[in-house]
């Protein structure tokens, strides 16, 4: 003779699957056809999660409303990424959007989504060694120009031609900061500007940066240089902090960045950092995800979205690749406001108000 289950039972049961069910959905969105993956690499730079992310997601949704999205973040980590490809592969991911913490030691997730048919596209950072069937970024060497040539203008206005410099670039397992590196390299050769120092930070870490720009104070001293080259808002922050505490004004050592983070808005605003660069993520997530949603239905892409190709050491990758424009105090509004990229409610606050005014930013 079969027990009947107690009410109060029943509803503990029926939660309990409930919250099993909920769980096991986390990390993805839709259902029921295509599955794309989306695999970031961090979230110390704040662009992945305030934007790259939910511009992805909306686009994908946009046009395929039954697509499913199985998303990761590697938070830096080459062996969680490796998992986390592994995983989607395993969950039957039928495209991968990938953005590699390491852009070589991420070549075995690329190599096993081919041997399985899943195509990759490999998104802002270019996959090296192994073969994608698409890239889509930015002009990366242009960056690094955009930087030098912006922060050259300015020491010229300032009676510093040629420097002295620090040079605190990226990660170096990041290709995409070789190449920054090596635009800003070639015009700082060409000026013939002194770099006094020069660091590559590990992770892209702030507070590596804060490191690296104590050292070339103590190495200098305080007059011993007239300006920073960061590779990012990042690092440009971390050298920032490093003058601050050490008694230098940043207002008077111009500092570059990239990437337009809200903090780099709001010390550009109030003099501490000079400039960034603004590199327009919205046409760049919505370029993959369209990208992504035709390899995943088996349609072609559309026309006109390939640009450029790019070698990865093993091929040309066709390739998408977008301008980046160069943010002073007077071109935020232009640029980051008229875009929306951060609210002026959020980039005007406290402290920042009276900035915002004086910038002619409501």
């Amino acid at each position: 003779m079969s027990k009947s289950v107690p009410v109060r039972s029943g509803i503990a049961l029926g939660l309990f699957l409930m919250v099993v069910a909920v769980a096991a959905g986390c990390g993805s969105s839709g259902g029921g056809g295509p599955k794309i993956a989306l695999l970031l690499p961090e979230s110390k730079t704040s662009r992945y999660e305030a934007h790259d992310r939910p511009e992805f997601e909306e686009k994908v949704e946009e046009i395929c409303e039954d697509c499913e999205i199985i998303y990761s973040n590697a938070n830096q980590s080459t062996s969680e990424q490796q998992s986390q490809g592994e995983a989607a592969i395993t969950q039957g991911a039928d495209v991968l959007v990938l953005d590699a913490v390491d852009a070589t030691a991420v070549g075995s997730i690329v190599k096993k989504a081919k041997e399985e048919g899943i195509p990759v596209i490999s998104y802002d950072r270019l996959v090296l060694g192994a073969p994608v069937a698409y890239y889509v970024s930015f002009d990366n060497e242009r960056v690094g120009e955009l930087q030098a040539e912006t922060l050259l203008e300015k020491l010229k206005e300032e009676g510093s031609p040629k420097g002295p410099i620090v040079m605190i670039n990226g990660s170096p397992t990041d290709p995409n900061a070789a190449q920054f590196k090596a635009g800003a390299t070639k015009v700082f050769e060409k000026e013939g500007t002194n770099v006094a120092k020069e660091y590559d930070t590990p992770e892209w870490s702030p507070d590596q940066a804060q490191n690296e720009m104590e050292q070339a104070i103590t190495a200098l001293g305080k007059n011993g240089f007239a300006a920073v080259y960061a590779a990012n808002d990042g690092t440009a922050g971390g050298a920032i902090a490093a003058m601050k505490s050490s008694g230098i004004k940043p207002e008077e050592k111009p500092t570059t960045g990239q990437d337009a983070e809200l903090e780099a808005i709001q010390r550009i605003l109030v003099g501490e950092q000079f400039m960034t660069v603004y590199k327009a993520i919205t046409p760049e997530a919505h370029d993959a995800a369209e990208m992504a949603v035709a390899l995943a239905e088996g349609k072609k892409i559309p026309s006109g979205l390939v640009n450029a190709k790019e070698d990865n050491e093993v091929e040309e990758v066709p390739s998408v690749l977008l301008k980046p424009v160069a943010v002073k105090k007077e071109n935020i509004n232009d640029t980051i406001v008229k875009d929306e990229f951060w609210p002026t409610a959020e980039i005007c606050t406290g402290p920042y108000k009276a900035a915002c005014k004086e910038a002619g930013i409501e």
